[in-house]
């Protein structure tokens, strides 16, 4: 599933930046973010495609102790 990013401005006049909403193509999230915002005017529209990755801890357990016993 894809990942949209909204900007919105509701009928009450608030905006909304980074409203994010996964869908199967960019019409399915608009009509999931129609049913939480009715009238709502979208101003933007951004497809999210993020890769999942694992990252490597920034400080290992040695560094950590070393900060502790000092």
């Amino acid at each position: 599933m894809q990942k949209y990013c909204f900007s919105i401005k509701t009928r009450s006049g608030q905006f909304i930046e980074r409203l994010l909403i996964a869908g199967k193509d960019q019409e399915d999230a608009e009509r999931k973010l129609n049913q939480m915002y009715r009238h709502c005017e979208i101003v933007r529209c951004e497809s999210q495609t993020r890769t999942a990755s694992i990252s490597k801890p920034s400080t290992s357990i040695e560094d950590l102790l070393s900060l502790t016993s000092r």
